[in-house]
Order: C-alpha cells, then sequence, then structure tokens
C-alpha cells in the first residue's frame, strides 16, 4: 500500500479527535462559559451541521481543482476551525468556530477516498479506503481518550490547541506524500459531479449508509446508561469501554476492507446482517459485566465492517465524477448519527427500557439491508452488456463486455 495512505490517515485521525472529543469536554466547557450541559450539546450539533453542509457543498465547489490542493486546504480550514475553538471568548462564537470545523470533514473523507483508490490496483480499493478510515477508528481509541483527559487537565482550550497541531501536521504528510499525477482535476467539472447526484443508485447506497450507520448510533449513543444501568459498570470505567468500541471498530475497519475487495456487495450484506444480530442481543448480553464488554467491542466491529464498502460502493454508482458523492456518503454518515441518537431516543422515551435503543437499531439495520437488497434489485434490472464494476474515476476499457 503506498506511504500517501498514511498522510490521509493523520488527517482522519485528527478530524475523528475533534468530532468525538466534544462529548467529553461538554462540562467543562459549560462550566467555563457559564452555560448549561444541554446549551453546550449544541455544539455537537454544530460541527454536524458544518459536515453536512460542507461536505457537498466544498466538493461541488472544488471540483475542478487538483484533489491534492483540495487535500491541504480542507486541512487548512480544520486547522483554523480548531484553532478559532481554542481562542473563542464565549458560547457564540465557539459554535461558530465548531460550524467551521466541521465545514472540511465530510469532503476530506470524500476526495481522500478517490485519491486513496487511485493510487492501488483495482483488486486493493476497498483495502486503501479502510486504510485511510483507520485514523477515525483509532482516534476512538487513543485521540478521543488522550485528548479529554488534556482538556481536563490543561482547560479544554488546550486540546483544540493540540489537534490544531495535528492538523498541521496532517498538512505537511499531505504535501510531502500525496504525488502530483494522482492528484490531477478530475474532467467532470461541477456539472459533471452534480449529474451523479440524480442517479437512483447512488441514493440507494446514500440511503443505506444512513440506515445502516443510523442503526449504530441509534445503540451507541445510550452505550453509557446500558453499561451503567443494566451491566453495573461504575461509571470510571465507561471510558475504558468506550476504547474497546474503537478496537472493535478498527478490526471491523481493516476486515470490511480486506474482504470488500473480494465481494463488496457480500461483505456489505453481511455486515448489515451481522449488526442486526448483535443488536438483537446486546440486551441479553447486558446482564454481565464480560458480556457487555464483548457487546461493545462486537457493536463497533459489525458496524465498522460497512463502512470501506459503502464509501466505495458510492464511488462506483458515481464513477464519471466520484467527488461529490463520495463526500455526500459522508454527510448522510452524520445525518445518521443524528437520526439514529433520535430514534433510540424514542425508544427510551416511550418507556421500553434502558437497552430498548439496541432494539430500535436492530430494526434499523433491518432497514439497511431491505435498501441494499433494492439497490441489488436495480442493478441487476440496469445491467447492460456495456456495464461492469465501474472502477471509481475510470472507464472500463472492455465497454462491450458483460462481466458476471
Amino acid at each position: 500500500m503506498p506511504l500517501a495512505l498514511l498522510a490521509l490517515a493523520v488527517g482522519a485521525f485528527g478530524i475523528g479527535t475533534t468530532e468525538f472529543v466534544m462529548m467529553g469536554l461538554l462540562p467543562d466547557v459549560a462550566d467555563d462559559l457559564h452555560i448549561s450541559i444541554p446549551s453546550a450539546g449544541h455544539l455537537v450539533s454544530a460541527y454536524a451541521l458544518g459536515v453536512v453542509i460542507g461536505a457537498p457543498l466544498l466538493a461541488a465547489l472544488t471540483a475542478r481543482m487538483s484533489r491534492r490542493t483540495v487535500l491541504i486546504g480542507l486541512m487548512a480550514l480544520f486547522v483554523v476551525g480548531n484553532a478559532l475553538s481554542a481562542l473563542a471568548p464565549g458560547n457564540g462564537s465557539l459554535l461558530a468556530a465548531r460550524f467551521l470545523s466541521g465545514l472540511p470533514h465530510g469532503a476530506f473523507f470524500g476526495v481522500g477516498a478517490v485519491v486513496a483508490t487511485a493510487m492501488v490496483p483495482p483488486e486493493r480499493k476497498a483495502r486503501s479506503v479502510s486504510l485511510m478510515f483507520l485514523g477515525l477508528t483509532v482516534a476512538n481509541i487513543a485521540g478521543v481518550p488522550a485528548a479529554t483527559l488534556m482538556g481536563q487537565h490543561f482547560g479544554w482550550r488546550a486540546t483544540f490547541l493540540a489537534v490544531s497541531v495535528i492538523g498541521v501536521a496532517a498538512i505537511a504528510s499531505l504535501a510531502l506524500l500525496i504525488p502530483h499525477d494522482h492528484a490531477s482535476a478530475p474532467t467532470a467539472g461541477l456539472r459533471g459531479e452534480l449529474a451523479a447526484l440524480r442517479s437512483v443508485p447512488v441514493w440507494l447506497a446514500l440511503g443505506t449508509t444512513v440506515a445502516g450507520f443510523g442503526a449504530l448510533f441509534a445503540a451507541y449513543s445510550y452505550v453509557t446508561p446500558m453499561l451503567t444501568d443494566a451491566a453495573g459498570f461504575a461509571e470510571t470505567n465507561v471510558t475504558l469501554l468506550l476504547a474497546l468500541f474503537g478496537v472493535g471498530a478498527t478490526a471491523g475497519n481493516l476486515l470490511g476492507g480486506r474482504l470488500a475487495d473480494h465481494s463488496l456487495r457480500g461483505t456489505l450484506f453481511g455486515g448489515l446482517a451481522s449488526l442486526a444480530v448483535v443488536l438483537v442481543l446486546f440486551p441479553f448480553l447486558m446482564w454481565a459485566e464480560w458480556s457487555a464488554a464483548l457487546a461493545v467491542a462486537l457493536l463497533g466491529m459489525a458496524a465498522f465492517v460497512t463502512g470501506s464498502p459503502l464509501q466505495l460502493m458510492v464511488m462506483e454508482k458515481a464513477a464519471a465524477a466520484p467527488s461529490l458523492a463520495s463526500s455526500a456518503n459522508q454527510a448522510a454518515f452524520n445525518l445518521a448519527n443524528a437520526g439514529g441518537a433520535w430514534i433510540g431516543g424514542l425508544a427510551l422515551a416511550a418507556g421500553f427500557g434502558t437497552t430498548s435503543p439496541a432494539l430500535a437499531g436492530a430494526a434499523l439495520a433491518v432497514l439497511g439491508l431491505g435498501v441494499a437488497s433494492v439497490a441489488y434489485a436495480v442493478d441487476r434490472r440496469r445491467a447492460t452488456p456495456s456495464v461492469g464494476r465501474v472502477v471509481a474515476g475510470r472507464v472500463p476499457e472492455e465497454s462491450g463486455a458483460l462481466h458476471h
């Protein structure tokens, strides 16, 4: 695998750290800015809103630019957003800075996935995407806990300054390692990129992302009360268990990349089915500490097996202009975050019990399987002799061959 993937992983590590660290710093931020915890929670929403808006917008606006230049520019915007977060004098300015920090998130992963797949042969494309995502999953193991501890000991502003330093390191890595010859501007331009979103298969792939990862966040958003109230863990142990989730997510991400290079669709179906099974078993596994710890790791593994297959599938459905569709998949991921948490909260509010969000997540995983099945049926119906498995960003050389 090209060393350039390391540069993408460093950027992903910084993005993953700043995205999730706010959850652990909410009490410190609220106390320092003299606001309530619910008001501080809007800082999480501001970042997610930035991702959803920035992913398609920045990908579309930079459609004709060198992808290497785009990646460096996006990471520079990331550095500015986090530096402004560290210097924010009040809640309003911090909200704006968090929104700014979220803007480059989706476009970085979207454009980065296109660059990653362009640097490897077709049989290693899913693995290249999974190695870029490795930075995101490792952030949950090391970056977020370390940044949280830093914020608790040196103040939350120090955390965002440290994240800015990671961003600067990512810029240096991108400038040094991303080759110019793999970063030429796409020929489709803005019109071609926008045309990709008119494709039914692209929307079905995005819908699978929303349902599949919505299943994860329906349960994961409420995993702390499950672990403390149902499994009996002390609150001091929850951070370690969340790191265990990161270990499972990292393993699932690497496994999904390897399996998807052999069978993209099979890995996707298998991952969603596994996620549904794990979520159905979740309430039963929460009755003992050892099984609850196992459940958390399995949840991360089952969910992230589908990460690189979904990213690659969206890119292949928009093969002539993949950057916008690929970035839109990151927006779909954040919609899944918000929507899954909302649905899991509905189950709790309805009085179905502490572990009920997991069963709500299982229903979403089944829904994801249904959307993926519809996408498969549409692909079979639309198949023509000139359509094979299209490699993202390239045109098939043998347009008259039907690949089975």
